[in-house]
C-alpha cells in the first residue's frame, strides 16, 4: 500500500480515495441527469434561434448600430408560428443549451418548443399578446449567421414581455464553429446576472479524474470539460493514479497528485500542454495541492521531516514554508479567499475535523465541532461559507456558515467527497457514490436544488470546478 493511502487511513478518509482505485471503466462524456429543482422556478421562453447565411442575411449589413436600442413592435406581418426549419442545418441549438444551463440552475423553468405559440427570431415577429397567458415574463431570441469559412455570427436580445422591451442585446462576429457553445454558455451567464443579481457560472470549466479498464490494467484521465460536460479534454494519461487536481486562479494551469513514477508527486501543467513541471517529489508524501488567490503560491501536505504537515511553496522560487508542526495528521488545506490564512484537516483531537491557520501569527483555531468527523474542507469564493465531508452514519457535504457558525448537511448520497464551489459560490460540485458507481453531482447552497453528472459505462472522480473564463 502507498504512503499515500496509508495517511489518508489514519484519517479516516480511506474510502473516498480506494473507491477511485477500483472504479470501472469510462465510455462516454458527462451526462447531466436533474433529480430536484427549485418549486417556485421561474418560467421563461428561450426560443430556437434562426439560422442563416451571410449571403441571405440582410442583419449582416446592418452592422452594430440599433442593435443595443431597438424598439419592439407587434407587427404581425413577419409572424413566425413554426419553428425555423433551417435550424435543423445550424451546427448548434444555442437555444437548447441556453434552455439546459438555466433548467439546470433550479431557479428557472423554461418552456417547451412545443408550447410556444410562434417562433420569433427578431423583435418586429413577436407578437406579445400571444405570450400573455403563459405567465412568461422575459424571452429569448436570436440568430446565428453563416459568415463563411467556418465562421458565425451570433445576435441574441433578451425581452421584457410584460413592458414590451429589450432588456439585454448582444452581437458576436467571426465566432469559430468549436466557440459556439462557449458564447450559449455567455448569454447562459447573462440572463442569469441579468434576473438573479448573482454573476452566471455557465461558462466554466471542471476538471475530474476517470478511470477505464484495458484487460487487467486500469487507466486513468485527468479531464477538463464545460461546466455542462461537454468538450471534454484529456490533460493526462496514466497508468497509475492521479489525484487532487486544483486551479490555478487564472484558469490556464491544474496542480495535481500523480503516481506516475510509483509514488506520489505534485505536477503543474498548462492546459494548452505547453507546460509541464514536478514541483514536489520529496521523501515520503506528496499530496493535495491548493492555489493561492494570488497564484504565486501552493498550499501542500509533505511528510517529508517525519509526520504529515501543511507546507507553503512558492512556485516561482520553490522555497517552503511549515505552518504545522505536530505528529497528528495534517492534509486538505485550502487557501482563504483573502490568502491571510488556510482552512484545513487534521486528527489532532483524535478525529478528523476542520482547522484554521493564520500566516502572520500561525496561530490555529478549531472550526468544525458539528458531529465527530468533518474533513475535506472548502470555501465560498466570499468566504462566507465552508463545505466540508461530514461523517454522521455516512459521508454527506455539510455546509458551515462562517457568519452565524450555522451548520446543514446539504445533500443525501451516499460516500460523498471531493467538495468544490462554482465561482460565483451558488453550487457544489462534489463526487458520491451511486449503485456502487462513482458519479458527480452539484447541489445549490441552499439544498433545494440539485444534479448528477454521469457517464454511461464508467465511473469519474476528484471534481474541481474551475474559476470564471475571460468573456469574449
Amino acid at each position: 500500500m502507498s504512503p499515500f493511502v496509508v495517511l489518508f487511513s489514519r484519517a479516516k478518509v480511506t474510502f473516498v480515495f480506494c473507491i477511485l482505485l477500483f472504479s470501472p471503466p469510462l465510455w462516454a462524456e458527462l451526462t447531466i441527469e436533474i433529480s430536484e429543482g427549485y418549486d417556485n422556478a421561474i418560467p421563461i421562453a428561450i426560443v430556437p434561434f434562426g439560422f442563416e447565411t451571410a449571403v441571405l442575411s440582410v442583419a449582416v449589413k446592418e452592422g452594430q448600430q440599433g442593435l443595443e436600442a431597438s424598439k419592439p413592435s407587434e407587427s404581425k406581418s413577419d409572424k413566425i408560428s413554426s419553428p425555423p426549419l433551417s435550424q435543423e442545418k445550424a451546427p448548434l441549438d444555442l437555444a437548447q443549451v441556453v434552455a439546459a444551463n438555466l433548467r439546470r440552475s433550479g431557479q428557472f423553468k423554461p418552456l417547451l418548443n412545443s408550447s410556444m405559440p410562434s417562433y420569433p427570431t427578431s423583435i418586429e415577429q413577436i407578437e406579445f399578446r400571444q405570450w400573455r397567458p403563459l405567465d412568461i415574463d422575459n424571452m429569448l431570441i436570436g440568430k446565428l449567421i453563416d459568415q463563411g469559412d467556418g465562421f458565425y455570427q451570433v445576435d441574441m436580445r433578451f425581452m421584457d414581455v410584460l413592458r414590451k422591451r429589450q432588456v439585454l442585446g448582444k452581437r458576436w462576429n467571426q465566432v469559430p464553429k468549436e466557440n459556439l457553445r462557449q458564447i450559449a454558455h455567455q448569454i447562459s451567464d447573462l440572463i442569469y446576472e441579468e434576473l438573479t443579481g448573482i454573476r452566471g457560472a455557465f461558462n466554466t470549466q471542471i476538471a475530474y479524474v476517470t478511470m477505464r479498464k484495458k484487460g487487467k490494467k486500469r487507466h486513468y484521465t485527468l479531464e477538463v470539460a464545460d461546466s455542462d460536460g461537454f468538450n471534454a479534454q484529456a490533460i493526462l494519461k496514466s497508468t497509475q493514479p492521479i489525484m487532487s487536481p486544483s486551479w490555478s486562479p487564472d484558469g490556464k494551469k491544474l496542480a495535481y497528485v500523480s503516481f506516475e513514477n510509483g509514488r506520489s508527486e505534485v505536477f503543474i501543467q498548462s492546459l494548452d500542454g505547453q507546460y509541464r513541471h514536478k514541483v514536489a517529489s520529496f521523501k515520503g508524501i506528496n499530496s493535495s495541492p491548493a492555489w493561492s488567490p494570488d497564484g504565486k503560491k501552493l498550499a501542500l501536505t509533505l511528510s517529508k521531516d517525519g509526520s504529515a504537515d501543511i507546507y507553503i511553496m512558492d512556485v516561482k522560487s520553490r522555497k517552503l514554508q511549515r505552518l504545522t508542526k505536530r505528529w497528528s495528521i495534517e492534509t486538505e488545506a485550502i487557501w482563504a479567499p483573502n490568502g491571510q490564512s488556510l482552512f484545513f484537516n487534521s486528527d489532532r483531537r483524535g478525529q478528523p475535523q476542520v482547522f484554521q491557520v493564520f500566516l502572520d501569527t500561525l496561530e490555529i483555531r478549531r472550526v468544525s465541532f458539528e458531529g465527530r468527523y468533518n474533513a475535506n474542507p472548502e470555501i465560498s469564493p466570499n468566504g462566507r461559507y465552508l463545505a466540508m465531508v461530514h461523517g454522521q452514519g455516512g459521508f454527506n457535504i455539510g455546509l458551515l456558515d462562517l457568519y452565524t457558525d450555522e451548520f446543514n448537511v446539504l445533500t443525501d448520497t451516499f460516500l460523498d467527497e471531493s467538495p468544490s464551489f462554482a465561482p460565483n459560490g451558488e453550487m457544489i460540485l462534489y463526487a458520491m457514490n451511486r449503485n456502487g458507481r462513482g458519479q458527480l453531482a452539484v447541489v445549490a447552497i441552499d439544498g433545494n436544488t440539485s444534479q448528477i453528472l454521469r457517464v454511461k459505462n464508467g465511473e469519474v472522480r476528484e471534481p474541481a470546478w474551475g474559476p470564471f473564463l475571460t468573456q469574449q
